[in-house]
């Protein structure tokens, strides 16, 4: 594991963040090179947003298994540019989410790609962290095919077969303007958003603990209004929305079916600004039974478990393939002590081994 940890140490010293191309380059290539030579390498690149793929040899194929890491991370402080390893835990901006894990995936692949008697693929990318289209989006798109998917996101060993997807929206309200002391003149599109949203409230209520439902966060409220004793005639928020797999008043609807739903429900204008399906995989599939087993092989529980962030195992899910996340533990994701759990990387490593390997033997069988 010394190798990995000093490889993660370097790794997580580029600050790739998303204004910083060179840098998503830089650690994209550190990545590659790690992985050694011998294999096929398929180059990308997508609104600036480079990626990799890497197999074997031969002409790309259709994996059997598809190992998923991103390189790219939030911005971060100076200071967590530069890792520090206290009391068994890499602290460091990725460390976490997902340098560290995109290494231990790479160390396997470069292991078990020429020797499993299956197509296995290392899929490296550089903008999950601002969406996912120009990365693994984008490689879908252009053809890459995938049986079964691990992404190597934060888990602590168990298995995320389940994601929910992102909607995020703006309410435009509109109203006509009049002198604060003659209300009677006017029409406060503030009051009418406000309307909107307790619309959107009522039909969505905050859950009064973490339950898996649709959830509608009000991120921001603005008018042009700068005028205390005026009614103002134009009021805009910004909306969050997270919905599991199961809202089918969400899932699998196309934009323009979003808005005219949305725009019925609240009454006013609805613009859509991003809009990421949820991700769901089956979890009677054999691989994700043999994944789980090879979880509680290593010492770990293997339990499902349900994210209600975004990640990029949705694309997979709108193109009809299974895809888990499974990575080692930690904390602190995106925050200022984000850090990586050194004691469950080896244990990591060993699931991923264990699992890729089941699959030799039920070739086999």
């Amino acid at each position: 594991m010394e190798e990995i940890v000093d490889a993660a140490l370097e790794l997580i010293a580029v600050p790739s963040t998303a204004d910083r191309p060179a840098e998503l380059k830089r650690a994209l290539d550190f990545v590659v090179a790690y992985a050694g030579p011998g294999f096929e390498v398929e180059w990308f690149e997508s609104h600036g947003k480079p990626s990799a793929l890497l197999w074997p040899s031969g002409p790309r194929p259709r994996f059997r298994v598809l190992l998923n890491g991103h390189v790219d991370v939030v911005p971060g402080t100076g200071e967590q540019f530069h890792p520090t390893i206290k009391t068994g835990r890499l602290y460091g901006r990725g460390a976490h989410d997902m340098k560290l894990a995109t290494l231990v995936l790479t160390d396997v692949f470069r292991e078990l790609a020429r020797e499993v008697p299956y197509p296995l693929g290392l899929q490296l990318v550089t903008d999950e962290e601002v969406g996912g289209f120009h990365g693994t989006a984008h490689q879908i798109a252009e053809g890459v095919e995938a049986d079964f998917v691990v992404i190597g996101e934060q888990s602590a060993l168990r298995v995320v077969n389940e994601s929910k997807g992102i909607l995020q929206i703006r309410l435009h309200a509109t109203g006509r303007t009049a002198h604060a002391a003659y209300l009677w003149n006017g029409d406060n599109a503030l009051l009418t958003l406000h309307a909107a949203i307790g619309r959107l409230l009522e039909r969505y209520p905050l859950p009064a603990a973490e339950e898996w439902v649709t959830t509608v966060n009000v991120a921001r409220i603005e008018t042009p209004n700068t005028a205390v004793n005026q009614v103002p005639g134009e009021a805009t928020a910004w909306l969050d929305i997270r919905f599991p797999p199961q809202d089918s008043e969400l899932t699998g609807k196309t934009a323009a079916e979003l808005t005219a739903y949305l725009e019925s429900l609240c009454g006013v204008r609805v613009t859509i600004d991003n809009l990421g399906a949820p991700h769901w995989a089956d979890p009677h599939a054999s691989d994700v039974a043999l994944l789980r087993a090879a979880a509680r092989d290593a010492g770990f529980s293997g339990d499902l478990l349900r994210k209600h962030g975004a990640a990029d195992g949705r694309f997979y899910y709108a193109a009809g393939t299974n895809a888990v996340i499974f990575g080692p533990g930690g904390d602190g994701l995106h925050g200022p002590e984000e850090y990586a759990d050194l004691a469950t990387v080896a244990p990591y490593r060993q699931a991923l081994t264990t699992f890729l390997r089941s699959l030799q033997v039920s070739a086999v069988l």
